[in-house]
C-alpha cells in the first residue's frame, strides 16, 4: 500500500489514494498505521476515493478506529494531494464526506501547488438533540456540565461531527489529558464529543485548544475551529470573522449572515511518501 503522509497545521493524516471503496479492516489499519511507536504515526487514516456526487469522496479513520464524519483539516490535504499530483486541475472542486455531504472548495495556488484552501463547511448545526446532545434546546448555550467535581458552561455545535466549546481563561495552558477524556465520554454525549477550550482575546482573534474524539489532542481541529467562531458569535464575544488560533497555527473562520454557512481557510502540507511492506 503507497501512503503520503500530509498536514494540516500539525493535525496530521496517512492519506492514501487508489482503492475504490473503504477496506473492511480500515479501522484495524488506523490503529496499527496511526500508532506513532510501532507505526508511521498520525491523528488518522485518510482514503481518497471516487465519488458518484462530488470530483472525490474522503473517507477518514481515528487513531483509534473509529469513523470520523468529517474532518476540516484532512479536507484540505485531500484538497492539496488531489491538485498536486495531478489528479484534477480544477480550483473549484467538490469532495464528498459523511457527515457535511458534497462540500464545495476554492484553492489557492503558487508555482503550481496548492497553498491554501476555503472549505465551505455547510451550514451549523445548533439543536441540541441532533449534534448530538441529550439536551432539548435550540440552541445549546450556557449549559452545565459535570466531571469529577467541576462544573464547565458550554456551548453545543455540530459541524457534520459533535463540538462542545468550553471558554477559559487560559486555553493554551488548560490541562487537555485530565479533562478531555472525561468530557468526549460524558453522558451528555450519546456518540462522544470534541471538546474546544477557548480563550476570547478580541472580537477578531480566539485562541483554541482541542481534545479530538477518538484521538485526543491534536494540534489543530477544522471543525473545532468552526464550532469554536459559531459559538463564540452565539454568545456575543467575536465578530462573524475571526482568526483562530491553535497549537499548530492559525484558521480563518467566518460564519456568513447571507448563507449560514461556514467558510474555513487555512494551508496543507506534504511530509513524506512511503510503502506499506
Amino acid at each position: 500500500m503507497q501512503f503520503t503522509k500530509m498536514h494540516g497545521l500539525g493535525n496530521d493524516f496517512i492519506v492514501v489514494y487508489g482503492e475504490r471503496t473503504l477496506p473492511a479492516n480500515a479501522g484495524e489499519l488506523a490503529v496499527r498505521l496511526c500508532n506513532r511507536f510501532f507505526g508511521i504515526g498520525a491523528d488518522g487514516l485518510v482514503y481518497i476515493l471516487p465519488s458518484e456526487k462530488a470530483d472525490f469522496r474522503m473517507r477518514i479513520l481515528n487513531s483509534d478506529g473509529s469513523e470520523a464524519e468529517q474532518c476540516g483539516n484532512a479536507i484540505r490535504c485531500v484538497a492539496k494531494y488531489v491538485y498536486d499530483k495531478g489528479l484534477t486541475d480544477k480550483t473549484e472542486l467538490t469532495i464528498e464526506t459523511l457527515g457535511a455531504g458534497v462540500q464545495p472548495l476554492s484553492l489557492e495556488t503558487a508555482d503550481g501547488k496548492v497553498s491554501r484552501v476555503t472549505v465551505d463547511m455547510g451550514a451549523p448545526i445548533l439543536n441540541g438533540l441532533d449534534v448530538p446532545t441529550t439536551i432539548d434546546a435550540n440552541p445549546v448555550l450556557g449549559q452545565s456540565v459535570e466531571v469529577d467535581g467541576r462544573t464547565f458552561k458550554f456551548t453545543a455545535v455540530s459541524m457534520g461531527n459533535p463540538h462542545c466549546v468550553i471558554y477559559v481563561d487560559d486555553a493554551a495552558g488548560f490541562d487537555l489529558a485530565k479533562w478531555g477524556p472525561r468530557l468526549e465520554t460524558h453522558p451528555l454525549f450519546p456518540r462522544k464529543i470534541n471538546v474546544e477550550f477557548a480563550t476570547v482575546h478580541s472580537r477578531g482573534q480566539v485562541d483554541m485548544r482541542v481534545w479530538e474524539r477518538g484521538a485526543g489532542p491534536t494540534l489543530a481541529c477544522g471543525t473545532g475551529a468552526c464550532a469554536t467562531l459559531v459559538s463564540s458569535v452565539l454568545n456575543g464575544l467575536t465578530d462573524r470573522k475571526a482568526t483562530i488560533s491553535l497549537a499548530g497555527g492559525d484558521l480563518e473562520i467566518e460564519w456568513k449572515e447571507a448563507d449560514n454557512r461556514v467558510y474555513m481557510t487555512g494551508p496543507a502540507a506534504f511530509v513524506f511518501e512511503g510503502a506499506l511492506l
